[in-house]
């Protein structure tokens, strides 16, 4: 017989709180994740669990402006994940805004489900901006987006997208780099998940990224390093960023967000092998245990 896990049908709003409201509101995204997963049998576990102290501010802190009743207000900031198979932590974002029913969470990767295992348009799933999968294109993607606000619109808006750090290996990750200073997009803020996992073992092992800081600032990056579980450190960076982009500085933002894969479930923490592995339904209850 197989377990059942329910969703509740809890929400939060879009707002400043305490830092210790924040950590509640990543362990409400991370029993999602491990709910979610476990009934479908498939997915990835290890870097949704990873990002969601990051989320959780992003999505619930005032940082990205947005209207979950009205998902193509004009003047809304856009998100865009670039790695696509990390949607478990969106997904729970999306509906824990109201965006889509919370009990939709439980669809994940089934069949005719509006809860692909990467976003997809295809599906018309409110608050998702572009379809992604193939690593290194989304983050492309949000520079044009970018660049569009910025130079043709000529308005405010601000647009937020996330990498992990293996996806850094992709060289049209640069060419985003390169154009986004060339262009000056200050409105842009890019989010590096630095986790050193990715599918086949260490980041530094398969192909080293680092040093990433040096990097970007040779790339003319506005450079914001951070732990990614610090809920006080997360807040300052993304201020930061809006304190540059309000400057008009002509910089684009990178966020380098130190966490660990599999955050919160003392099984799977720092372990790649549960970077596209989902939990059984015996884990899932013991992760659930420790989430409690």
């Amino acid at each position: 017989m197989e377990t059942k896990f329910t969703f509740s049908d809890l929400l939060f709003e879009n707002k400043r709180r305490k830092p210790q409201e924040f950590a509640e509101i990543a362990k409400e995204l991370r029993r999602d994740i491990i709910k979610s997963l476990a009934m479908a049998k498939s997915g990835h576990t290890g870097g949704p669990l990873g990002l969601s102290d990051i989320f959780s501010v992003l999505f619930f802190g005032d940082v990205l402006r947005y209207k979950a009743d009205d998902p193509k207000w004009d003047k809304r900031d856009k998100f865009v994940l670039s790695g696509g198979h990390l949607c478990p932590v969106l997904y729970s974002c999306l509906a824990r805004a109201g965006y889509f029913p919370i009990e939709e969470l439980s669809t994940l990767r089934k069949y005719g489900t509006r809860l692909q295992g990467h976003p997809g348009l295809d599906t018309e799933l409110p608050g998702i901006e572009t379809a992604a999968g193939s690593l290194g294109q989304g983050i492309s993607i949000a520079a044009g987006m970018a660049m569009t606000h910025k130079l043709l619109d000529k308005t405010d808006q601000r647009v937020f997208s996330l990498t992990g750090d293996g996806e850094l290996q992709e060289g049209s990750v640069w060419e985003t780099a390169m154009s986004a200073a060339q262009y000056k997009l200050d409105n842009l803020c890019w989010i590096v998940d630095d986790n050193d996992c990715q599918i086949d073992g260490r980041v530094k092992d398969v192909m080293n990224i680092k040093p990433l800081d040096k990097k970007f600032e040779a790339f003319g990056f506005n450079v914001i390093e951070c732990d990614g579980h610090d809920i006080d450190d997360i807040i300052n960076a993304f201020d930061k960023f809006i304190a540059n982009h309000e400057s008009g500085s002509g910089k684009p933002t990178v966020i380098i967000a130190k966490t660990f894969m599999g955050r919160g479930v003392s099984f799977m923490e720092d372990l790649h092998t549960w970077h596209g592995n989902p939990p059984s339904f015996e884990q899932a209850e013991k992760a659930l245990e420790e989430l409690k």
